[in-house]
């Protein structure tokens, strides 16, 4: 087998930094899409086959992995964009890894919570935000990527969730001039441009609690 498979549920979720990536390195991948229901029955043996019984599962030719992370790292050093030496490695594993943090407060409470407290959420988001645009300022003064001088793994995984709070509250941004313009000049990308316009892009929710 040759070319890049996603199954994944007909979401963004956490199939959608993986598709950033692929898209603006220039590539093409098939979407595989299974329905929730198809996938707690059993369908297919897809939750049995699983490694830890998630998703997504990623092929590349007969290579098969899980973990949305691991395979962002994978796809990053198989496109060189996860690092030129051992500390741009790190750290850039090290901020991948605060974005998970992030990305799970999101989950926790746009999915998980019994009562939701949105005022809660984004007096904690204001504090990662805070984190981010720190990082930035510490690279080119936030004028390029979050490590050196190109986009690594990190960035699409942060463009992600960074979109997915933007979904919630659309000026979370707002006081944050270095997050914002690097947002803007990630959007301006033209294979992320392109990919962001297209129908399978713009008809995935985030999650299955979206519209």
């Amino acid at each position: 087998m040759s070319g890049y498979t996603i199954t994944y549920f007909p979401l963004r979720g956490r199939a959608e930094a993986i598709r950033l990536l692929l898209a603006d390195q220039g590539a093409s991948w098939t979407d595989d899409e299974v329905q929730m229901q198809d996938w707690a029955a059993g369908i297919r043996d897809l939750k049995k086959n699983a490694v830890f019984g998630q998703f997504p599962h990623f092929q590349d030719g007969d290579f098969v992995l899980y973990q949305s992370n691991t395979i962002l790292r994978y796809l990053g050093r198989k496109y060189g964009i996860s690092g030129s030496n051992d500390q741009e490695v790190a750290i850039i594993d090290m901020i991948n890894d605060g974005v998970e943090d992030l990305r799970m407060k999101y989950y926790n409470f746009f999915l998980f919570d019994d009562e939701p407290n949105k005022e809660k959420y984004l007096t904690e988001l204001d504090t990662w935000l805070g984190y981010f645009e720190k990082i930035l300022s510490k690279n080119s003064k936030g004028k390029k990527f979050l490590v050196g001088d190109k986009i690594t793994y990190a960035d699409y995984n942060l463009l992600d969730t960074l979109q997915c709070n933007l979904d919630l509250s659309p000026t979370c941004l707002s006081t944050y001039p270095l997050l914002s313009g690097y947002v803007e000049r990630l959007l301006k990308r033209p294979n992320l441009s392109n990919y962001l316009k297209s129908e399978g892009r713009k008809r995935r929710p985030i999650t299955s609690k979206h519209k």
